[in-house]
């Protein structure tokens, strides 16, 4: 930086030197010539100094005042070259107002004003002695840019404190307007912010964290920060940081994702998804063994946990079991040795009556291997242990430092998991690489407990999170399948906190809850009926946007893409969602009447024959809506509103009460 400083100086310099000169070969207006030359020499030497002092200067500002000073001259040196016309006619004709020689002498005044703040504003903190900078002229038309300029400096030159004070100054500047956020991205500021972030005190981390997640307002300033590095930083911070700095980070992080979603995938690649669910988990429920550091003393232990896999042992406790792995040389051995045995022999169709010497061969070998074992491991086994004792210490099996972290403050880790399960939303959000990588986790889990034991924000943030994953889960087949398989733990927790949620319905989860069962429509099987009642309940007497996104969500249930539509609109219908249906259609609110009409389409369409549809005159309320024209706006809903008449009058009759 310092060589382009320097090139930017030159040419100013040899334009006060040539004016310098011109003024001493004036041979007209020579008492104004003196004063140009009096004050470019005074220029002339603040410009050598920043010349000498290349290496400090803020090269933004830098920028901007010498591509200002060096017009300034240019003008000077015209004005003084008037000045030396040689011969009387010349001389003459050579008129130059008053005026502009003081305004050419204001001028010169300004660009030293300029010049000086600029040394000024570049100086260390001992240099500075708390001294007042003051705004340039040049601030006149623009004192924002300048102040932010000073802090940027100080970002650059300042103490810890002073830094810390900076980055607080721009959080205050960015939220009051989007244009400063995006001058202070344009004057440099995020590489100062990165480092103090990286580098600083913990109130100066704070402020510098919050600062970049209120910079990425837009695409192109989250793009800019992506390639300062801000992606490593987080890392960084999310690793190994105080955890009110990393709560922070994390919020960031949400705040980034949610202006640019391309950066998700960017995010995923430096471990940043793995590490907040690693902060979800901590103290919520045991992290993954996905997760876990292992050692090669284990493989046994991992033979017998597969083993009794292949005996059918709950999954959920063979999750437990991977957490924490007991020594193969524990006091439970002979159990362990009794479960390998008799899963050998029943993976290979062998009962214990006729094959008992080959249970005792393979007794005798196992027993062999574990003796070698012994032999060769007994005397490391104290020091192996000690080792991962203090591994497990300091790092949590995601590589997040564990020191310090169960003695913060019930508030600082309750809006650390706040702040965790927002960044997951927000990354979450139609990525299914991402949603993969969460779900393979064990953060469903965590979700399932926080939802259930969790402050508000946690609630709110892990509900809209689990909605976000159902949603890329809806389209995803894959995803469908291996996260959300009906007998999974995971999966269990989180539907029925769902339920439990909406069967309360009265909190700010709701919408979200709904959403997400919603979208989870095909994972369910036709016996699991305790999850349509709930949803008809909130049809009736609600408010309009609850019983809209109900009816959404029973759409999922009865629409034809469902292989089961025809049972989940039998389960409507028995939970009495017809006749609320009927009431939405004929008296909803507009934005209600739409989703209604569309679900009451499809249960028409799959069971006509239905008794309960008859005596509640379905068939009459179609024919209704089909004669107003907005309710059957929509395409699809225009489609279906037809196809369901015609279905019903195989079966019912107008304004029947039975079967025809």
């Amino acid at each position: 930086m310092a060589d382009i400083v320097k090139q930017i100086l030159a040419k100013p310099i040899q334009l006060a030197d040539q004016v310098t000169k011109a003024a001493d070969e004036a041979n007209s207006f020579k008492q104004d010539c003196a004063d140009i030359k009096s004050k470019t020499e005074k220029l002339a030497a603040l410009l050598r100094q920043a010349a000498r002092a290349s290496n400090d200067l803020y090269q933004r500002p830098t920028k901007r005042i010498i591509e200002d000073t060096e017009q300034v001259l240019e003008k000077a040196l015209s004005i003084v070259g008037k000045c030396r016309a040689n011969g009387l006619v010349k001389r003459v004709f050579t008129i130059i107002p008053a005026a502009a020689f003081r305004k050419m002498t204001s001028l010169l005044e300004n660009s030293i004003g300029d010049v000086s703040w600029l040394l000024r504003v570049s100086a260390s903190a001992n240099e500075r002695a708390d001294e007042y900078l003051g705004l340039p002229p040049i601030a006149a038309n623009e004192p924002i840019l300048c102040l932010i300029w000073e802090q940027i400096a100080i970002l650059y030159t300042g103490s810890s404190d002073e830094r810390s004070d900076a980055a607080a100054s721009l959080v205050s500047l960015a939220q009051d307007n989007d244009r400063y956020g995006k001058l202070i991205i344009e004057e440099g500021g995020v590489g100062p912010l990165l480092k103090l972030l990286k580098e600083g005190k913990l109130e100066g981390q704070e402020n510098a964290a919050k600062a970049i997640g209120l910079l990425g307002r837009d695409p192109e300033s989250v793009e800019h920060m992506l390639h300062a590095g801000v992606c490593s930083v987080f890392a960084k911070i999310l690793k190994e940081g105080p955890m009110k700095v990393q709560s922070v980070v994390a919020w960031a992080v949400a705040e980034l994702a949610a202006h640019y979603p391309k950066c998700q995938d960017l995010f995923q690649q430096h471990n940043i998804v793995r590490l907040l669910v690693s902060h979800l988990a901590f103290e919520t429920v045991q992290e993954h063994s996905k997760y876990a550091i292992v050692s090669k003393a284990t493989s046994i232990h991992a033979v017998v946990l597969a083993s009794n896999n292949n005996s059918n042992v709950n999954k959920a406790n063979e999750d437990d079991a991977k957490t924490h792995v007991p020594h193969p040389l524990g006091n439970n051995k002979s159990n362990q040795m009794h479960n390998v045995i008799t899963t050998t022999m029943s993976m290979k169709g062998l009962t214990k009556t006729p094959q008992e010497n080959l249970v005792n061969g393979v007794n005798q070998s196992l027993n062999q291997q574990l003796n070698k074992i012994s032999g060769n491991n007994i005397v490391k086994q104290n020091h192996v242990n000690q080792q991962h004792q203090q591994q497990q210490n300091s790092v949590s099996s995601t590589g997040v430092s564990n020191r310090g972290r169960e003695n913060e403050d019930p508030a600082t880790k309750a809006y650390m998991k706040a702040m965790a399960a927002r960044a997951l939303w927000k990354l979450a959000k139609g990525n299914s690489s991402i949603c993969r990588s969460i779900t393979e986790s064990r953060a469903l889990l965590c979700f399932a407990v926080l939802l259930e034991k969790g402050t508000d924000d946690v609630k709110y943030n892990s509900s809209m999170a689990i909605m976000e994953i159902t949603a890329v889960a809806e389209q995803d087949a894959d995803l469908r399948r291996s996260a959300f398989k009906p007998n999974t733990t995971a999966c269990k927790a989180v539907v029925d906190q769902l339920l439990r949620i909406i069967e309360r319905g009265d909190s700010d989860l709701l919408i979200p809850c709904i959403n997400a069962i919603g979208n989870l429509a095909r994972t369910f099987r036709a016996t699991e009926t305790r999850i349509i009642s709930p949803l008809v309940k909130l049809l009736d007497e609600r408010e309009p946007g609850i019983s809209k996104e109900a009816a959404l969500a029973l759409t999922k249930f009865a629409c034809s893409d469902n292989y089961l539509h025809k049972d989940h609109s039998k389960a409507i219908i028995s939970a009495g969602g017809a006749k609320h249906l009927i009431q939405l259609v004929y008296f909803g609110e507009q934005k209600v009447q739409s989703p209604a009409l569309l679900l009451l389409c499809y249960i028409a369409l799959h069971v006509p024959d239905s008794e309960a549809l008859a005596q509640a005159e379905v068939l009459t309320v179609l024919e209704w809506a089909s004669k107003h024209a907005y309710l059957s706006q929509h395409e699809k809903v225009e489609k279906l509103l037809q196809e369901a008449n015609s279905r019903l009058e195989l079966y019912q009759s107008r304004g029947s009460r039975g079967f025809h």
